[in-house]
């Protein structure tokens, strides 16, 4: 199953062409604001792409912090996607019901456990009914497999990483929508401060996506851009609580540019800590 280009993208042709395949593991990443109303397991047991398994967010993680979803340690990761028939040998195609939400999340887990062929459904689900492909319902039922992690921890970066990284002049990039970043809205989750972590860019994730999809590549090169960020310089990804940060690592792959890093924690870490300096207003420079 060796696709043709380097992108972590793949087709819903694609992905019809190789349905069946032994070493192919499909997974459904999907995960929901709750104001959204929308619950990731219920939809999975309605209906979902034949073969796919759910990855739940919030319990492949670690449990022992408060922070919501953070990375699950390589050991509990591997058993968890292990038991849903899993290999780190697999081609892996991640998908999410809003077309690209919490896919990028999921897809970013599997690549910093060491899972080299790991890809991104463009569309997601709602591209794959759109093509008049079926679904099915129930609980996915796969046979246990071993999975080997091979964690790469220089890759999930936390409030002392990010400090550090910004006086070695790493660039952090929010892609929270701009009020929350400008501290114009209130967060979302309670008790936070607004506004943002000094020196930051922001590149709002939903202008990553148009009707479902990662833009062009054209596209994101000219966001980027236009936010003052430099690929060829270390840079690494935050936003709310660390699920649409990893939307910006899935566009930069897109584009051939190599760059993994998260702050896992993201705003729910740095904002619930008084301790840690808080800018307002728009970003600078």
């Amino acid at each position: 199953m060796n696709k043709t280009d380097n992108s972590p993208l793949v087709s819903v042709a694609w992905l019809v062409e190789h349905l069946g395949h032994e070493n192919l593991s499909i997974v459904d990443g999907s995960w929901y604001m709750a104001a959204s109303g929308r619950a990731a397991a219920a939809e999975f047991k309605a209906a979902h792409i034949p073969g796919a398994v759910l990855f739940e967010i919030d319990t492949i993680a670690d449990r022992t912090t408060d922070l919501p979803h953070m990375v699950a340690g390589p050991k509990e990761f591997a058993e968890a996607v292990g038991a849903l028939g899993i290999s780190e040998r697999d081609t892996i195609v991640v998908y999410d019901g809003s077309g690209l939400f919490s896919a990028a999340r999921v897809w970013w887990n599997f690549k910093i456990m060491g899972a080299a062929k790991v890809f991104v459904l463009d569309g997601g689900l709602p591209a794959w009914i759109s093509a008049g492909h079926p679904t099915v319902a129930g609980v996915a039922d796969r046979k246990a497999r071993v999975f080997q992690a091979r964690f790469e921890p220089s890759l999930v970066f936390d409030s002392a990483d990010i400090q550090a990284g910004i006086n070695l002049g790493r660039q952090v990039v929010d892609v929270r929508p701009a009020p929350r970043f400008t501290g114009a809205a209130p967060d979302p989750r309670p008790g936070l401060r607004t506004g943002h972590m000094p020196g930051s860019a922001n590149l709002p994730f939903p202008t990553l996506i148009e009707d479902g999809r990662l833009v062009s590549p054209e596209r994101i090169t000219a966001l980027l851009n236009a936010a003052g960020v430099d690929t060829s310089k270390p840079l690494v990804t935050t936003c709310g609580s660390g699920v649409t940060a990893p939307i910006l690592n899935l566009a930069l792959a897109r584009i051939g540019v190599n760059a993994m890093e998260v702050y896992d924690g993201s705003w729910t870490d740095w904002g619930g800590n008084d301790a840690l300096p808080v800018e307002v207003g728009p970003a600078k420079g």
